[in-house]
């Protein structure tokens, strides 16, 4: 079973690179390779989701993070913003278990949901999300909030088609 812990201030200077590595994966993809070498979170990003969200990490046996998950409660959801696992760490259930780690902590803190945005037809999209509950949202089930996600996301060149909202219902 991987250690899942907190993220913390010392972690915050690896996860730019985490993920960085993670995204390489978009290289096999030719119309979506360029996000491979899109901007990734900043550390100061980061340090944001330490301080007002939720910032895990699994790490490694020397207890060095080889992947994150950050995300941010609104309204009564917690909303993944972002997953990555170092790519040579991929296909080994970390993510997984990060996802169930927020999961856990959505029941814990009596959250009614957790929603995030990611990709339709990439299998560690949204096929691995709706393994784990999520369920895929149609256009007249966003709320303000998620549609605008999707919007912004449009906006900075993602494209709209290929994208999607989904939630898990925790009640």
């Amino acid at each position: 079973m991987p250690l899942i812990r907190p993220a913390r201030e010392s972690d915050l200077s690896l996860l730019p690179d985490i993920e960085r590595s993670s995204g390489e994966v978009f290289r096999t993809i030719p119309d979506l390779a360029w996000i491979a070498d899109d901007d990734v979170q900043s550390e100061e990003a980061h340090r944001e989701f330490l301080q007002k969200g939720l910032s895990a990490v699994v790490v490694d046996a020397s207890n060095r993070p080889i992947g994150f998950l950050c995300a941010a409660v609104t309204d009564d959801a917690l909303h993944i913003w972002q997953l990555a696992v170092l790519s040579e760490h991929q296909g080994q259930g970390l993510g997984r278990s990060l996802m169930l780690s927020a999961i856990a902590h959505a029941r814990a803190t009596s959250l009614s949901s957790l929603t995030l945005t990611t990709f339709r037809d990439l299998s560690w999209n949204e096929l691995f999300y709706r393994k784990l509950g999520f369920v895929t949202l149609d256009a007249g089930d966003l709320d303000p909030r998620l549609a605008q996600i999707l919007a912004n996301e449009a906006a900075h060149g993602l494209p709209a088609a290929r994208r999607c909202a989904m939630r898990l219902s925790l009640s």
